[in-house]
């Protein structure tokens, strides 16, 4: 079997198949190597770029493929690699928001066993884990998990159970977190500084990768499969990229032509209150917007700007709505 000779992790922290109670060379060939290419007038093309690689997960034997939805949405081709070299087009199925996932259908067969998917719930800070890319052993490494607390993304998202782990992978998009069972319990979607609790954030020992728990996807992968929908009425969307600061909620960006922006809503603003229910962290603030209703409701909002309130309702939208749907071929 060939293997990327570009880099490798050291020896000793690649998984090391006698010392395993699962057979490693089946996972090693069911992640593979994804590329995607997304059109310049697609919505995430000035964030996320036009061509976009990582991994992907295959889930069974018909060449259902999870991955991390940044890397396929609005994508107009997708391409798989084998751990064999084997080269496959697939069409994405999916993109849930909420979650973060992404499905993909291979076009032609992988001739790849698809993964047994594991219980992210059961996992425990200490745990040893395996995180595997694309590119085979070398691309493999023997970690722990870290912590499995709340996350909250600039980007309106979050998890109440994001998998933290530890040494970082630097190809973590889409690659695969598997338990001492070689069970999947989640897919790769960021690099953190803040991974392991108790060290200084950003020094070494605190950097490593969030993961997507995979028990969250299971309510809805057969929706996901046969709509491509969730089934989920979709969340409130604001186009309002937050951050932290001192215990306050801070606007660090907005979306051309998102609702905030149109509503009049200015980077620097401090958001105070979501229709009056008081926020104080990113994680606070989407909870307080989502509980008011689904995508489409309006989410009145009080801002602190230069010593002065300021209060505006911003007309929420679906996310969904504002991405290039590319033709089909």
């Amino acid at each position: 079997m060939s293997e990327s000779n570009e880099w490798a992790f050291p020896e000793a922290l690649q998984p090391k198949a006698s010392e395993l109670n699962f057979e490693l060379e089946p996972l090693l060939d069911a992640v593979v190597g994804l590329r995607a290419e997304i059109a310049q007038q697609a919505f995430s093309a000035n964030t996320l770029g036009t061509s976009r690689t990582g991994s992907g997960v295959v889930l069974d034997d018909r060449g259902l493929v999870l991955t991390i939805g940044y890397l396929i949405t609005e994508a107009e081709t997708v391409f798989l690699t084998t751990r064999s070299g084997h080269v496959v087009q697939a069409v994405p199925l999916a993109y849930d928001q909420a979650t973060g996932f992404g499905l993909l259908k291979a076009l032609l067969p992988l001739n790849v066993r698809g993964v047994r998917r594991g219980d992210s719930r059961t996992a425990q800070a200490g745990d040893p884990v395996y995180l595997i890319s694309q590119g085979g052993l070398p691309h493999a490494l023997s970690g722990q998990l870290a912590d499995k607390r709340p996350f909250a993304g600039y980007w309106e998202y979050l998890l109440e159970a994001a998998l933290f782990t530890t040494p970082v992978h630097p190809q973590w998009s889409g690659s695969g977190l598997f338990n001492a069972n070689g069970e999947l319990i989640g897919i790769g979607s960021l690099l953190v500084q803040d991974a392991q609790e108790g060290e200084s954030e950003g020094s070494p020992s605190a950097q490593g990768n969030m993961f997507v728990p995979i028990d969250i996807l299971e309510p809805i992968l057969d929706s996901l499969i046969a709509t491509g929908h969730s089934g989920v009425p979709a969340r409130p969307w604001l186009g309002l990229y937050a951050g932290e600061l001192d215990d306050q909620v801070v606007v660090g960006g907005l979306a051309e032509k998102g609702p905030a922006k149109q509503a009049g809503v200015q980077q620097g603003d401090l958001v105070l209150d979501v229709a009056g229910t008081r926020v104080h962290s990113l994680a606070t603030f989407l909870r307080a917007v989502w509980a008011l209703g689904p995508a489409g409701v309006a989410v009145p909002l009080t801002l602190g700007r230069d010593g002065e309130l300021v209060r505006l309702r911003i007309q929420s939208v679906d996310r969904s709505d504002m991405l290039y749907r590319p033709t089909a071929h």
